[in-house]
């Protein structure tokens, strides 16, 4: 298995011109999944920390692109990672907006825990999956069908909430608090070092992250799924 180390993951997002405020975003979501991982791993759950370390980190590492070309940044994503030859890298990239399965049942795996972590974080704030849900359905829900759809998303991003807090001993209005800020302001510094063009203001973060979830990633047979 070939795991990007949290530099190589660096280098990568910057190579790929990642806006700054997508590049604050994936260290956010990192972070959480870190954190989830972490507790996890503390009550008997096998987990590979490096692997769900670079998956956060890339999950939107074609964001940037799709935002010009409209293509579904999931798969695109995958591929590159695929192509990269860090398939299970990409796998979880390529689940990071809709997951093949959404249970409360079963050990959590990676790719849950990504995927869930980046329903956690709007921009670069943890917040309540409810708030995220929200946000998705105030700038996608145009129609009764796309309203329809995200609520039936976000009941499945409930059923996987409940799965990973019931063997956590957190609550998922916790997990917030749990995370140290200066471990963010260090991740963002350690980038910053690799991207000369990097300049990061939260107060400047206009700029919604989003998810596709309704226009590409929705589409042929994960439309069900989300």
């Amino acid at each position: 298995m070939k795991i990007l180390s949290k530099h190589q993951c660096y280098e990568l997002m910057s190579d790929m011109k990642m806006m700054d405020h997508i590049v604050a975003h994936c260290i956010m979501v990192s972070r959480v999944s870190l954190l989830i991982t972490d507790h996890l791993k503390k009550q008997g759950e096998f987990l590979n920390r490096n692997l769900v370390q670079a998956s956060a980190l890339l999950h939107d590492i074609t964001k940037t692109k799709s935002l010009k070309t409209g293509e579904n940044h999931a798969v695109t994503g995958e591929k590159l990672l695929c192509g990269k030859g860090h398939t299970e890298v990409g796998y979880i990239i390529g689940k990071h907006i809709c997951l093949d399965k959404y249970t409360d049942s079963g050990h959590p795996s990676e790719a849950e825990i990504v995927n869930y972590s980046d329903k956690r974080v709007l921009h670069d704030k943890v917040v309540p999956l409810e708030v995220r849900i929200a946000y998705i359905m105030e700038r996608y829900g145009k129609t009764p069908e796309f309203c329809r759809r995200i609520q039936k998303f976000g009941e499945k991003i409930k059923f996987l909430e409940i799965k990973l807090f019931n063997r956590l001993n957190f609550s998922p209005e916790q997990l917030g608090s749990l995370l140290n800020a200066s471990d963010f302001a260090d991740d963002v510094s350690d980038y910053a070092i690799i991207s000369e063009t990097f300049a990061y203001k939260p107060e400047q973060n206009n700029n919604p992250e989003g998810l596709q979830i309704l226009s590409a990633s929705c589409s042929g047979n994960n439309k069900s799924q989300c």
